[in-house]
């Protein structure tokens, strides 16, 4: 089987990325069961975390025991990259080592370059420029509780940043209507939001989520930006996601957040406890949702 990266939601076709979707149910479903499925048995993955990771690091690692293999947690203190050693040589040992590489970086030129001399996968476990990962366990979720995603309105309200673009890309792939608020000064990367007509930019929030069937949000200084924080809360303070806001949308609205939360900040101190809240359910389909990535990269669609 050829090597297949995962950088981008883009890097899969429609059809692979429906295909992940779709295992990531029936993953959750036997996690639910309590069904013991073990194909990765023998097989090692490097988890790389150069920035602060709970979820991420938490659905490889049991994703990985889970599914019969062994993932290794590598910290920047466990490799050395810090001390100068190139990262195509870092690739080509991984390669020589383990079966797959998940690796969080700010740069997302390191995963790239990673990828680009590495024989064995590479997964963008999140960059400042995407967070792929995250996006399956979002449109997972939101299938599952809702139906097909294609043809729905997702209102994205916050910083322009990471997982703002991977719903520009993910509009792109399945489909949807994407409205995005955001102040000025923190709007997406232009030719990432210019990349599908599926996505348009406004200003004001109550806008944006007019006929949403999804509101997503995100943290308002991301990891990196912390110096920012004082400025960034001035910057964004109409930018917060309350009950009110999502009482504009659609009276079967979902709200979804990566996490963490910053209560006060981007949402209201009350709004996780709201019923149209499904972050729990995002949160827990991590797992399931990398699990069936894993399976993906490393052994192909189940029954092909």
């Amino acid at each position: 089987m050829a090597k297949q990266d995962f950088l981008s939601l883009l890097d899969f076709s429609f059809e692979d990325l429906n295909y992940l979707i779709a295992r990531g149910k029936t993953m959750r479903q036997m996690h639910t069961a309590g069904t013991t499925y073990q194909p990765l048995r023998g097989k090692t993955g490097a988890l790389i975390l150069q920035m602060s990771s709970t979820r991420t690091r938490i659905a490889f690692e049991a994703g990985f025991a889970q599914l019969g293999g062994h993932a290794l947690f590598l910290s920047t203190k466990d490799t050395q990259i810090d001390r100068g050693e190139p990262i195509e040589d870092l690739a080509r040992v991984l390669s020589e080592m383990v079966n797959i590489v998940m690796i969080r970086t700010a740069n997302h030129g390191d995963i790239e370059q990673l990828a680009a001399h590495a024989t064995v996968p590479v997964v963008n476990a999140m960059s400042s420029l995407l967070h792929p990962c995250q996006l399956l366990a979002d449109i997972q979720t939101f299938e599952e509780l809702r139906g097909s995603i294609r043809g729905a309105t997702v209102a994205f309200i916050g910083d322009g940043y990471n997982m703002c673009h991977s719903y520009i890309n993910a509009a792109n792939r399945w489909d949807f209507k994407l409205n995005i608020a955001a102040p000025q000064g923190f709007h997406p990367h232009q030719n990432i939001l210019t990349s599908t007509a599926n996505a348009r930019l406004l200003e004001d929030p109550y806008e944006a989520v007019q006929n949403a069937d999804l509101v997503v949000t995100d943290v308002w200084s991301s990891m990196g930006h912390e110096v920012e924080t004082d400025n960034r809360r001035a910057v964004f303070a109409n930018y917060q996601v309350s009950e009110q806001l999502l009482d504009a949308a659609n009276k079967d609205v979902l709200f979804m957040h990566c996490l963490p939360a910053h209560r006060g900040e981007e949402i209201t101190a009350t709004l996780l406890n709201d019923p149209r809240a499904v972050v729990y359910h995002e949160a827990g389909n991590r797992l399931h949702s990398q699990k069936a990535l894993l399976e993906f990269l490393l052994l192909g669609p189940v029954g092909y």
